[in-house]
């Protein structure tokens, strides 16, 4: 019998690099280094009015529970409101899809990827600030959407106009 474990990871609430995206205040719990690449959780805190636009990652399967609060959530298969308990999965395939607090309350979800991936993307166009603290996004001019398209690719993500998801 083999008595070698490996380490167990414990990931305290002051923990993780925490970056200002998209409005909201998002920590990496648990990243991809960590975990050998299988998967990574991310805590996001989402203040109403603001969430990720539309965008695809057709390798990347990614789940959202709803800790607190509840967003909108819009996809090419339909709409839902998910509250307190809820879970939505973004299966693997490219689906489109994105959400957004419309409510008055903070909303405060968990985010699993697997594969991992998804929070050095985070790293790279987020704004790095203390978990919590919201920063306006930058302005997106011509170069920081040309910046975005190529971290898009590299990542091998796709992003949507922010009506995309109306149309359908």
């Amino acid at each position: 019998m083999n008595n070698s474990y490996a380490q167990a990871t414990i990931a305290n609430p002051s923990d993780g690099k925490a970056y200002a995206i998209a409005g909201g205040s998002y920590r990496i719990v648990i990243s991809g280094k960590e975990t050998g690449g299988a998967y990574a959780l991310i805590e996001m805190m989402v203040p109403p009015g603001n969430g990720p636009g539309p965008h695809a990652h057709a390798e990347m399967q990614e789940s959202f529970y709803v800790l607190e609060g509840e967003v909108e959530v819009k996809t090419e298969a339909g709409n839902y409101t998910a509250t307190k308990g809820s879970l939505i999965n973004i299966p693997l395939g490219g689906l489109v899809h994105c959400f957004k607090n419309q409510s008055d309350k903070m909303a405060r979800l968990l985010c699993t990827v697997i594969p991992a991936g998804l929070e050095d993307l985070f790293a790279e166009i987020g704004q790095p600030a203390e978990f919590g603290v919201f920063l306006p996004p930058p302005p997106l001019d011509d170069a920081a959407r040309e910046k975005l398209m190529a971290l898009a690719k590299k990542y091998n993500q796709k992003f949507y106009p922010p009506d995309y998801l109306d149309k359908i």
